[in-house]
């Protein structure tokens, strides 16, 4: 009876621990968002003050608006939700066409071009940098919507992602679509396509993270202030504001609103996503 209860402490201890540990890297990871929203709150003079304020003494709204007004940001969310949007939609062409037929169709050499793919994951996206801005100038891209979504419209990660995914699928729900006389397409289209929610809206809400957060290459590509995207515009507003800690804090709460919001209404489809995929 008493080894009983000392095997059902133990457990319960460790379930207790796990639970403050997890606790404490939640509070670890949100603690600077939290800060970031207090600061963009404060007074010019507020945050400098010694000892630091924890929490505004009188919150000043206003500088949001200001934040706005400054610059103009509403073109850079405009640019980045242009931007953004047009890549998850030529990612998912992208991603889940190739990923089928690395999947599921047979030609000579698919393996290892599947591996060569893959190889391009471990080349730095810097060493590329300049290949395409060369190819993108020639072009007459630069400063364009051409110019910051051409270069993006591939992702060697989302065609890994749904691959996996589509040899989760079983074969037989294929081969009975193929029977009632349906081709290839329709097969990858009606069949296919609508089990891989979870997958393909994986594939989107990271697609659309990574570019609403890109900075170097619309940086690079980029000239005139009006095709600049969030990322960009926070710069120069650090560049102009450098001192007013609260107007920039302010301008990054408004560009990290939207990922929020996004993580938030596509988390069942996210976590079913990670949950459902797996190596084969």
């Amino acid at each position: 009876m008493r080894e009983r209860w000392l095997v059902r402490a133990t457990r319960e201890a460790g379930r207790g621990a796990g639970l403050g540990l997890v606790i404490l890297l939640g509070v670890i990871v949100v603690l600077p968002f939290l800060y970031m929203v207090t600061t963009s709150l404060m007074d010019e003079f507020e945050v400098l003050r010694t000892p630091p304020a924890v929490l505004p003494a009188h919150p000043q709204f206003g500088n949001y608006a200001a934040a706005l007004t400054a610059l103009p940001f509403w073109r850079f969310f405009l640019n980045s939700g242009i931007v953004s949007l047009c890549v998850v939609a030529g990612q998912l062409a992208t991603s889940a066409t190739a990923a089928y037929a690395f999947a599921r169709l047979r030609f000579p050499g698919r393996d290892r071009v599947f591996l060569l793919f893959l190889s391009v994951l471990m080349v730095p996206a810097v060493v590329l940098l300049i290949p395409r801005f060369l190819i993108v100038n020639a072009l007459g891209w630069v400063d364009s919507y051409a110019g910051l979504i051409s270069t993006e419209l591939v992702t060697v990660w989302g065609i890994f992602l749904l691959r996996q995914f589509f040899l989760t699928l079983p074969r037989e729900l294929e081969d009975a679509a193929r029977l009632d006389g349906a081709g290839e397409w329709q097969v990858f289209w009606k069949v296919v396509l609508p089990l891989s929610k979870p997958a393909l809206a994986t594939v989107a809400v990271f697609g659309f993270v990574d570019q609403w957060k890109s900075f170097l290459w619309p940086l690079v590509v980029t000239r005139s202030v009006r095709m600049q995207v969030v990322e960009v515009g926070i710069a120069s507003f650090h560049g102009m504001y450098g001192s007013n800690w609260p107007f920039q804090m302010a301008a990054a709460v408004m560009a990290v609103l939207p990922l929020a919001i996004l993580l938030i209404l596509a988390q069942r489809y996210f976590v079913g996503g990670i949950q459902l995929t797996r190596a084969s």
